[in-house]
Formats: structure tokens, sequence, C-alpha cells
């Protein structure tokens, strides 16, 4: 892994779409093949100066590890007094119209100063680890995301935020693969504590039996598998 350059994301390469189709370069970024049903010039106009708007107005809004020229995982953060919360969590995911994604003029909208801002509080929206085709488990369980969430805090401290949170679900390895989100006891190893949990709204039905048969293979009670927690860390106290 220490072949991996782990940094914040700046305008030399803009990650305006996610790594679900694999690593991204400036040689295939503008080029997307996965998800057809996306419509990607809309997609682009919208997320590009959404960025680059974020990353003028507070440094960056990404931590990006890459290897060479490829962008193989990217942890992206928002100011929470930008985000939108609601049943679906954050309203930022880059490849889904809004309310899920952004609107299309939010780079329009106010973006206070960080001073400014009621709360200076990250938000770490997802966190996404991918491998070449041909060798899927290449950058996996090495250590990656726990260097990009110290390197989040690095920088955050140095640029006076006062705290991070996250949402977490159990370690349940389908919530993995639908969330994009790291699991609870990933942020409470790294100093994070638990600041509030409730239950995630869209877990119901088959998906709901599906989770709490994940969960009881792994050993968790069927009554957290459909918990949701917000994480918290004070950068103060470190």
């Amino acid at each position: 892994m220490s072949d991996l350059i782990v940094g914040p994301m700046g305008n030399d390469l803009i990650l305006w779409r996610c790594l679900h189709g694999g690593p991204l370069s400036w040689a295939n970024i503008d080029a997307p093949a996965p998800h057809p049903e996306i419509d990607w010039p809309s997609t682009r106009a919208r997320n590009l100066p959404l960025l680059e708007k974020l990353i003028g107005t507070y440094g960056a809004c990404a931590i990006v590890a890459r290897a060479g020229e490829k962008a193989i995982a990217t942890l992206r953060f928002y100011p929470k007094a930008l985000c939108e919360f609601g049943p679906g969590g954050a309203a930022f995911c880059l490849q889904q119209p809004y309310p899920a994604g952004p609107k299309d003029d939010r780079a329009a909208g106010a973006f206070p100063p960080p001073d400014a801002l009621p709360d200076k509080t990250l938000f770490v929206h997802c966190l996404l680890i991918v491998s070449p085709p041909e060798e899927p488990a290449r950058y996996r369980r090495k250590g990656l995301a726990t260097r990009m969430a110290l390197e989040l805090i690095r920088w955050a401290r140095e640029k006076g935020w006062d705290a991070i949170e996250a949402h977490a679900y159990e370690e349940i390895p389908l919530l993995y693969a639908i969330s994009g989100v790291a699991g609870r006891r990933f942020w409470e190893k790294i100093g994070f504590r638990v600041v509030h949990a409730d239950t995630e709204p869209g877990m119901t039905g088959e998906l709901l039996e599906a989770i709490r048969k994940d969960a009881a293979a792994a050993g968790i009670p069927a009554e957290r598998a459909a918990n949701r927690y917000r994480m918290r860390l004070e950068l103060a106290a470190l």
C-alpha cells in the first residue's frame, strides 16, 4: 500500500462521478460506461461546478487515494450545514437525481465561508474503495480506509473544523454493499463515538429480512440489524 498517494481532492482531478465502475483518471472520467440509465451529461453539468465551488470555498470535499494516475478510493465529506437530512440521509449522492442527489442548481446556492458557518462540523457522506477487475481484492482489508479517515482528521484539524460526523450501521456485509458507509466499529476504532441511534426507515420487507439473516450469521442481534448510528469525533479533544 506504500505505492498509494492519499490526500485531499483538488482541481487537478475532480471526481464528478463515483468509482462504482472502477478506478477513474483523466483518461476515462468523461467517458462513463456503467449505469446506462444515468443521464451522464446532466450529471456532469450539475456535479462539476458544485464540487469546484466546494473546493474553492472549503479547500476540499473528499480524500482520494491514487495508484499512479488512477483514483481507486474516495472518502467524500461536506460541511454538515450544507447537507439536507431526511429519510434517505444527506442529499449529496453524486450519481442520483434530487432528492437523493443535489438539486441541479445547488452550485448557485449559498456557500457560507468556513468562519460564517453556524456549525463547523464535517459530515462524511460515503467511503468507497475499488480495485482493478483483474485483482478484485487488491486494496481491500489493507488498512486503506483507516488511512483515509486519519488523513481527513488531520486535514480537518489543520483547517480549523470542530468535529466530524458520519452515519454508520452494524458491520453486516449486505449493508456494506448497499450503503457506501463504513461500519460502527470502524469509526469507534479511530475515536468516534455514537451520539444518536435510530432505525433506518428504508429497511423493511424483504430487505430487512435479508439484513437480519446477515446479522445472525455475523453474530449480531436481530434487533440491532436495522440500526443507524450517528458517529461523532470532537477534534478539539485530540
